[in-house]
């Protein structure tokens, strides 16, 4: 069988996913606990509403009062497109930490604009993975976070953290995780890919780094071909709650070669991981390729932070059973049984 992509173990582009701002010399020019008067740097609002639009979020690392800052915020009308600033007096490192862990992404999909040298250098001390970059360089900033595509679950994404954190603050008050996940009313939708998919799908293994399982990113262009390829097989899945829909946040794609199918990509957007939903869609194809007569094999290919799809892998029951030539393992399935699926989750299939 000739390949479609045949994908050896390539670094991943530098995605930005957020960009932190400080405040005093870099959003506005003044200092606010100077009583200064204060005007907001040129362009700079046409600059939020277009990373927002994009995708990109946006917060704040600024040594100020926080009322005071949030409240001037307010008044230039900016306010809303801020998600999780970090204003006191702490380390702006300290500040970026929380940040991160509230978007839950990598350091290196972070980056930070600053007008204060010794700020930058001690974030940059602490996170040799954020990009900092002097208040001077906001001119290219555009030209520098532009993702090749502008997708759907782009646009929404500062309003699905906001979604996220109402339900996590349901989720506090319910208590119990498992009449939480009953509470949603979850409906996991898979399909097989189309057209319209592939832009949400290169998005994807772009910026999904913790739960991909080979780490390998793909073009839109070699999406294009799989899809239109016999021998290959490439699912999306959405999923939705009663508060909205997620968007598409997974992906899987196997190969068929005589009587075995290869799962060379299995990704999960972090943004689920809380939901209980991780191995619905590694079941779904399992339970498809026994439906279907094949044996199945997995390839899993070690980053440094998808050690978690590894134990996913595991705890489906796939043991490893050889070597790949580009480092990573062939994980292979007995598929004597099929799997149940989580009964909290409602779960729709379209077939091809």
């Amino acid at each position: 069988m000739k390949d479609v992509v045949n994908h050896t173990k390539e670094p991943k582009r530098k995605t930005v996913k957020c960009v932190v701002w400080d405040l005093d010399h870099t959003m506005w020019h003044g200092i606010l606990s100077e009583n200064d008067q204060l005007v907001l740097r040129e362009n700079i609002t046409d600059i939020l509403k277009t990373l927002d639009s994009w995708g990109i979020i946006n917060s704040i690392a600024s040594k100020n009062n926080h009322d005071d800052a949030m409240q001037m915020l307010e008044k230039f009308g900016i306010s809303e497109y801020f998600l999780y600033p970090q204003i006191s007096w702490d380390l702006k490192s300290n500040s970026i930490a929380r940040i991160k862990e509230k978007l839950n992404i990598g350091m290196d999909a972070i980056l930070f604009i600053d007008d204060q040298p010794f700020e930058r250098d001690e974030v940059s001390f602490v996170h040799e993975q954020v990009t900092c970059l002097d208040v001077d360089s906001i001119a290219n900033l555009l030209q520098q976070c532009k993702p090749r595509f502008i997708t759907t679950e782009s646009a929404e994404r500062r309003k699905m953290y906001l979604s996220d954190d109402i339900r996590n603050q349901e989720e506090q008050e319910i208590g119990n995780n498992k009449q939480f996940l009953e509470s949603l009313q979850l409906t996991f939708s898979i399909q097989p890919a189309t057209v319209s998919d592939l832009q949400r799908v290169e998005e994807l293994t772009v910026r999904t780094n913790q739960l991909n399982a080979t780490g390998y990113s793909y073009s839109y262009e070699e999406l294009e071909a799989l899809i239109k390829s016999p021998d290959h097989h490439l699912f999306v899945a959405e999923l939705t709650d009663k508060y909205g829909s997620y968007g598409k946040i997974g992906v899987a794609m196997v190969e068929r070669s005589n009587d075995t199918w290869t799962l060379k990509l299995l990704l999960m957007s972090c943004r689920v991981m809380s939901r209980g939903v991780g191995t619905v869609l590694l079941n779904y194809i399992m339970n498809l390729a026994k439906k279907k007569g094949y044996q199945l094999v997995a390839e899993f290919l070690p980053t440094d932070r998808n050690r978690v799809m590894y134990i996913t892998y595991k705890f489906a029951g796939f043991t490893e059973g050889g070597k790949l030539d580009n480092g990573g393992v062939l994980l292979t399935h007995p598929l004597t049984d099929y799997v149940t699926y989580p009964d909290y989750i409602h779960l729709s299939i379209q077939e091809s």
